[in-house]
């Protein structure tokens, strides 16, 4: 027993001690095809759109789907900044863990970039704390009794917390 009172109140983690820091980017005035290419080589199923090296949208799979492939658009044409996801909803790093799922399922998002000031730090995604840290699967049950699970979360939801 190493004492931590971290492993005591899993809900004294921060967004911080779970959230990958190599999180990649792209500029906002990419093409979506410059997009995929990147998500692709990184084999990864998000990208940050940055403005000035400001965070200012994601863009995910799901993105694609709708407003890409859906629409039948030209990914040569097209600009992250016309399919991305935004406002962006952000938190900072120092918030508590318990905060940081609980405005992932409001908000029925399952990425959530972490923001010190105005510089990206970081990025938490919901499979990530499910796997992470067993007892914020606590916090979701609690969640999903109160009101359905989001459509988005549903799967990670009924795999790691059914």
């Amino acid at each position: 027993m190493s004492g931590d009172k971290r492993e005591e109140n899993s809900f004294s983690l921060k967004a911080e001690d779970v959230m990958v820091k190599e999180v990649i980017t792209i500029d906002e005035n990419s093409t979506v095809k410059e997009a995929v290419e990147v998500m692709n080589k990184f084999e990864i199923g998000c990208l940050i759109a940055v403005r000035s090296g400001k965070a200012m949208g994601i863009i995910t799979e799901r993105d694609l789907l709708k407003r890409v492939v859906a629409d039948s658009k030209d990914v040569t044409r097209t600009k992250v900044k016309d399919i991305m996801s935004s406002p962006l909803v952000v938190v900072e790093p120092t918030k508590d863990l318990e905060e940081a799922v609980k405005l992932m399922f409001h908000m029925k998002i399952k990425k959530l970039p972490v923001v010190d000031g105005k510089r990206l730090v970081g990025l938490i995604s919901l499979t990530d704390i499910a796997r992470f840290q067993p007892q914020v699967i606590k916090i979701l049950k609690q969640l999903a009794t109160k009101q359905a699970a989001p459509k988005s979360m549903k799967k990670v939801i009924d795999y790691y917390v059914v």
